[in-house]
Parts: structure tokens; C-alpha cells; sequence
């Protein structure tokens, strides 16, 4: 079974390219909804956070997930602390799905991941895939999705490797600075590339 990362930056236009892809016919492993998930099978992560973080972050209705978003991109160091609790999770639930899936009989599964080449996931690939676009237009759209300021968003983006940088471990590029249509063309030649393989 061939496993294909897909990758890029916050606002580069991954989900969308992720849902094209799962149009085409693909199966896709989404590892932040695998991340959403990890925390409500296994409380031992957010009582990990709350003895590291403190209190400061929970209430009656629970994890209040976008202060502490905003908290751990601010401060790279406990962004890192927090990664190093969760990701054992994360990637142990991806591997499970990605053995999942190639017992079920499938050929070819991606893993859609924001951060694939910054925890070295992209070297467990066969193929990798990036979905570019330009700074100022990441910082548009992050800006206008998440209704963050532009120095929050700045900070979210500079959290991940630069996607020039993440051109060099790549097989393929989506450039996504154009119009929806010749997104879907890119992402069909692509796919049609994948299943020659």
C-alpha cells in the first residue's frame, strides 16, 4: 500500500486540496481530527496538560482549546512541551489507521498533516506532497477564517517550517495562489500520477 503525506502551511489551502483528493476516490487519515480525537480517548493527555500548564486552562465545560491555542503559539517552548505529550498519541493512532487500511485491501491512503516534515512523518511516506502559497496569502486567509489579528496569525504560521523549506522534501507541488480550477487540475494530475504507481 502506498502512503502519501500531504502537507503545507495554516491558510495554504491543504483541507481543500485533502477534500479533492478524497473526491478522486482516496482514502485520507486527518491527523488533526485524529489529535481532536486522542484527547477525548485518553484523559491521561489533559491531565498531563493541566499538571503542566496548570489550571488555568479548563473550566466546567472542559479544555478551553482556543485560549490555550493562542497561549502555546505565543511561547514556542511550551508549544514543544505540549507536542511532546500528545504526538506519542498521535502517531500511534495514525499507524494504527494506516495498518487499518492496508488489511482492508487499499492501495494507496493519504495523511493529511499540517506538521508531516516537522515531526519527521514525512520520512514514513512513500510520496509527499506540498500545497503552496505565498506568506501574505496565508496570512490573509488565517486571518479571515480564524478571525485572528495579524501578528496571532503570524505567530501560528511561524510555528510550522517555512513552506519554502518544505519544498525541499517533497515530491509534488500544489501551488494554490490561483483559482479553485486549476487547483482541481493539479490535484487530478497528481492523483492520476499516484495510481500509476
Amino acid at each position: 500500500m502506498l502512503r502519501v503525506g500531504l502537507t503545507g502551511g495554516i491558510g495554504s489551502g491543504k483541507s481543500t486540496v485533502s477534500a479533492m483528493f478524497r473526491e478522486v476516490g482516496f482514502n485520507i487519515i486527518d491527523a488533526d481530527l485524529v489529535a481532536r480525537e486522542v484527547l477525548n480517548i485518553y484523559p491521561e493527555i489533559l491531565d498531563t496538560v493541566k499538571k503542566e500548564f496548570g489550571e488555568t486552562f479548563f473550566e466546567d465545560e472542559g479544555f478551553k482549546r482556543r485560549e490555550f491555542g493562542n497561549y502555546i503559539f505565543k511561547y514556542p517552548r511550551e508549544r514543544i512541551k505540549y507536542e511532546g505529550i500528545i504526538l506519542p498519541y498521535i502517531k500511534n493512532a495514525i499507524f494504527n489507521r494506516f495498518d487499518y487500511y492496508e488489511n482492508s485491501g487499499e492501495k494507496l491512503v493519504i495523511l493529511d498533516a499540517p506538521t508531516l516534515i516537522e515531526n519527521n512523518l514525512h520520512k514514513e511516506m512513500d510520496y509527499n506532497v506540498l500545497v503552496y502559497v505565498g506568506k501574505d496569502t496565508q496570512i490573509s486567509r488565517v486571518m479571515e477564517r480564524d478571525k485572528l489579528t495579524h501578528d496571532q496569525s503570524l505567530l501560528r504560521i511561524n510555528s510550522q517550517l517555512p513552506l519554502e523549506e518544505k519544498t525541499e522534501w517533497v515530491n509534488f507541488i500544489i501551488d494554490n495562489s490561483g483559482d479553485i480550477i486549476n487547483t482541481k487540475e493539479q490535484v487530478l494530475e497528481i492523483a492520476n500520477v499516484l495510481k500509476l504507481v
